[in-house]
């Protein structure tokens, strides 16, 4: 835990999903922000998209379709994202994921989409 960065955010106590969110979840994200973008752009490779393929010649809005169609359905690829950042949790903390996992699984996913989208894979 000594290893994950600061964030800044605004202090929560109405909703557990979002205190885990901001208080976990995000750390995590910002400490391994250059291995997401490194597996997704492993991911272009493996699919044929980059580095000269399809998905650097598509618009920006194209872009962020084809970030968020692969986060919704290509499973295997949404294990490995959401599995990098389990592996980052104490053992209370997978006691809260678990607790609540489709949703802040949802959540996960979407700050993980919205960093890709940001930083122009």
């Amino acid at each position: 835990m000594a290893l994950r960065p600061a964030v800044d955010t605004e202090p929560t106590t109405t909703n557990a999903a979002e205190a885990f969110q901001n208080q976990t979840l995000r750390p995590i994200l910002k400490l391994h922000n250059e291995l997401f973008l490194s597996l997704f752009r492993s991911y272009l490779v493996r699919r044929k998209q980059a580095p000269d393929g399809r998905f650097s010649r598509i618009t920006p809005p194209e872009q962020e379709a084809y970030i968020e169609h692969t986060l919704r359905t290509d499973q295997k690829f949404r294990n490995l994202l959401i599995g990098t950042v389990i592996g980052q949790f104490t053992s209370t903390e997978l006691a809260d994921f678990l607790a609540d996992e489709a949703e802040l699984t949802r959540r996960t996913l979407n700050m993980i989409s919205q960093r890709l989208i940001d930083q122009n894979v």
